[in-house]
């Protein structure tokens, strides 16, 4: 039987009596019934467990990532309780630098001791208004003093010796006479200083209910 009448054979085939067909048409039929079947199932059954498949590989993947970073941290969590540690004493030695309500007299006092020790003249010191931060407050205080430039060293060199922390900022030196300079360029004589001297006082409670 030659191709051609194999095709119209299969044309002719009744498909309410599938018992009366050839043998390889029922074969044919039940090999195509079983691949419609197995798709079917592949594509409604298969499918949705492999999408689930990555889903969970993806979910495992982004765990793991988080489980790695988790044991890295554990692994240095005691490097930095350490640091923490340091910190804090750091801290707290800076807090100590820091003078209380009390203290802030005796370190204003503490600044014209140096000035006198250093042998300059007073001309001004003016407090200002103290300016609040986040814990402490910064105290300002305009000064204006007379002397020559070997003494404001040593004045500058005191000031940063206190215990306390004081700083000199906005400094203006001219000289106090009519100007003369030295072959050098250096002005000759005594020189006048304008600066802003600031102290800092750490705010206590009494401070924040006062707020």
């Amino acid at each position: 039987m030659n191709a051609r009448e194999i095709f119209d054979e299969l044309q002719g085939l009744d498909p309410n009596n599938p018992g009366a067909w050839p043998g390889y048409a029922r074969i044919g039929a039940v090999i195509l019934i079983m691949a419609i079947i197995i798709g079917a199932g592949s594509w409604y059954l298969v499918k949705p467990k492999f999408e689930q498949l990555d889903k969970v590989e993806a979910e495992e993947t982004q765990l793991r990532k988080t489980f790695e970073n988790k044991q890295k941290k554990i692994a240095n969590l005691d490097a930095y309780k350490a640091q923490l540690e340091e910190m804090r004493r750091s801290f707290g030695a800076m807090l100590r630098q820091l003078p209380n309500r009390t203290e802030v007299a005796n370190l204003l006092n503490d600044i014209s001791q140096t000035r006198v020790a250093s042998g300059l003249e007073e001309e001004l010191f003016q407090p200002q208004g103290p300016v609040t931060k986040e814990f402490y407050a910064e105290l300002p205080n305009k000064i204006t003093v007379v002397g020559t430039y070997h003494e404001m060293g040593a004045f500058v060199s005191g000031v940063a010796a206190l215990p306390r922390i004081v700083t000199i900022d906005q400094v203006e030196i001219r000289p106090a006479g009519g100007g003369r300079r030295n072959n050098s360029g250096a002005p000759e004589g005594e020189l006048r200083m304008q600066a802003l001297a600031k102290t800092f006082r750490y705010l206590d409670e009494s401070d924040e209910e006062e707020e």
